[in-house]
């Protein structure tokens, strides 16, 4: 499945309906967030999550937050945009991954942090009657947009909010949250933020 094409169907479908979608986006960072941002506002109402109980020590979770709260003062979105911080909670993502922190990058372990914090976007999403719930997750070259997607799909069902299709890395999406972040002096992490 390409889910560049499905993304681009989906986005002229709401461009021609002259409607404004909300969207409930979870944000994993400030680099990854400055290009889908900058792709999907002028689609949607946007509320941003961050949680991200992943994210270890504390100091580097409250130092990506800041860099996404720059980001957002720094951007001119072109329309609404909300702001929602869910409480960090290392504990919880140290329960789910603790018996796979052996696993390498890409394993098994990571699908579970996956799957931990989108299911906390689309719940949230549901509870807000929100119309579309995604993750910035996909434009990191590292992450795996099937999986994620999968996921997401399956967490549709069950909360009954609609999913975006998605591969934010494509077309250059990647390259351009590189740029982003240079020319707005965002800072770049080197590690996904998992403790192990």
């Amino acid at each position: 499945m390409n889910l560049q094409l499905k993304l681009d169907s989906l986005l002229t479908e709401i461009k021609h309906s002259g409607k404004r979608p909300s969207l409930m986006l979870h944000v994993c960072c400030a680099p990854c967030a400055s290009y889908v941002l900058e792709y999907l506002s002028p689609y949607f109402a946007l509320t941003l999550l961050w949680y991200n109980p992943n994210i270890l020590p504390e100091g580097e979770h409250s130092l990506r937050f800041d860099a996404l709260r720059y980001l957002l003062e720094q951007t001119n979105l072109q329309n609404e945009t909300k702001l929602v911080h869910e409480p960090y909670e290392p504990e919880i993502f140290h329960k789910a991954a603790y018996e796979l922190k052996h696993e390498p990058e890409g394993g098994q372990r990571c699908e579970i942090c996956f799957r931990l914090r989108l299911e906390r976007t689309a719940k949230l999403a549901e509870q807000h009657g929100v119309d579309y719930f995604a993750t910035t997750l996909s434009v990191g070259p590292l992450k795996n947009a099937s999986l994620i997607h999968k996921i997401t799909c399956e967490l549709s069902e069950k909360y009954g909010v609609s999913t975006l299709p998605c591969d934010f890395k494509k077309r250059g999406g990647y390259a351009r949250s590189v740029e982003l972040s240079r020319e707005m002096g965002i800072y770049r992490q080197d590690y996904c933020g998992c403790g192990y």
